[in-house]
């Protein structure tokens, strides 16, 4: 490809990314939003000033591994150990809830397929898709209603990380099973991988923190943590057959403890904004097709979202009423991890390139991202409103 095209493309896609995340944030949308329009505005759907190439696809896969290598930084073991079973239980109903839901929509629509079947794991996939939690949204609106700090605020925050870790896991081994001829073998290469990254874990962090108490917030623990964040991909995706994205994950969580976490993952925030994240959002949206936007595909689209947001409701409310929340503080929880956002757009780009699924389907994943992020805030402030909690009725009187 013509060096001087790749120049132009880029150009136009900062741009435009830029321009529309800015309007995303003016109609209170998350600028990743504007950024995925972008991309359908430029591509071969309307006015196809763009078109997809392999260096646009590979720079998009250095932007999603950034991204998790940051999501992995901005993690807090201590926060995860320190909420104990109830989080966890309400992010394994997040999980699980929408799995199931959505496979069953899927094949609905589709046709039910025997388990193994190439169709089945299309359906898994589906489901797959809706089990991330992108908290971001609800934090925001928490902090507005100086809610963040209660404790459904706290479960929502640390049920949502758990989530999303719970979430990459089975999206390794969905993925380890596009090839099912040896499924024993898919669990033992998750379960290696896993007990490497706790040894080399141990090890690294040792190594940082030494470095970080001789060089504090200096340039080589960033520059040495991307080639950690590269090095943990590389050998994940090479050695283990799992997605590039766990080892960048992994690669931020080994280092979230440290002292200089905050300035690593600044460092990393000014590549990802400034290039390789909206050339990834916007690849996004130059891979989604509307050519199959027919009748059926609508109406899959609109239930896709209608499950994507009850199915959370659902499985994180009920498990926050069986762990002792009242039946206000569990919706507020199960409303409050419905947000969509990156995590849940990174699954479905993986999706694509494992073959799970084509593009027309991003233009359902945009459509939940919009919703969620959209009606989120507007049901926590009516919520709150409605039925406080009992600490909040004592204050008001």
């Amino acid at each position: 490809m013509d060096t001087y095209v790749i120049l132009k493309d880029l150009a136009i896609i900062i741009v435009f990314a830029k321009l529309f995340g800015i309007l995303a944030r003016k109609c209170k949308a998350p600028q990743v939003v504007g950024e995925l329009i972008a991309g359908i505005v430029l591509g071969p759907s309307v006015l196809g000033l763009v078109q997809q190439s392999d260096f646009l696809a590979q720079m998009a896969e250095i932007g999603v591994i950034l991204l998790m290598f940051s999501a992995g930084l901005g993690t807090s073991l201590k926060d995860l150990l320190r909420t104990g079973v109830k989080s966890l239980l309400i992010a394994c109903a997040g999980v699980f809830v929408p799995l199931v839901l959505g496979a069953i929509l899927y094949m609905s629509f589709y046709g039910f397929s025997a388990v193994g079947t190439e169709e089945f794991y299309h359906a898994v996939f589906i489901g797959v898709i809706l089990t991330a939690t992108s908290v971001s949204i609800t934090v925001q609106a928490l902090k507005e209603l100086g809610k963040l700090k209660t404790e459904v605020g706290t479960t929502i925050l640390n049920a949502a990380i758990i989530d999303d870790v719970i979430g990459i896991i089975v999206l390794t081994v969905v993925i380890g099973f596009k090839d099912p001829s040896n499924p024993l073998k898919v669990a033992a290469s998750t379960i290696l991988f896993f007990a490497l990254a706790i040894v080399l874990g141990f090890l690294c962090f040792k190594l940082f923190n030494r470095m970080n108490s001789v060089f504090p917030h200096t340039r080589r623990l960033p520059i040495l943590g991307l080639a950690l964040c590269f090095g943990l991909s590389y050998i994940s995706e090479k050695y283990f057959g799992i997605a590039d994205i766990t080892g960048a994950y992994v690669a931020g969580v080994i280092l979230c403890s440290l002292d200089s976490s905050d300035y690593i993952e600044e460092k990393m925030d000014i590549s990802s904004y400034m290039i390789f994240g909206p050339i990834f959002f916007a690849s996004i949206g130059l891979k989604t097709t509307l050519s199959g936007m027919n009748e059926k595909f609508v109406l899959f689209a609109i239930c896709f979202v209608i499950v994507g947001l009850v199915a959370k409701i659902i499985g994180c409310g009920l498990m926050s009423k069986g762990c002792g929340f009242t039946w206000g503080d569990s919706l507020k929880i199960g409303v409050g991890m419905m947000t969509r956002g990156e995590v849940c757009l990174i699954v479905a780009q993986k999706g694509l390139n494992a073959g799970f699924l084509s593009g027309d389907f991003f233009s359902a994943v945009i459509l939940l991202i919009l919703f969620s992020s959209i009606a989120t805030p507007i049901m926590l402030k009516i919520l709150y409103a409605k039925m406080p909690t009992a600490k909040d009725s004592a204050k008001a009187s």
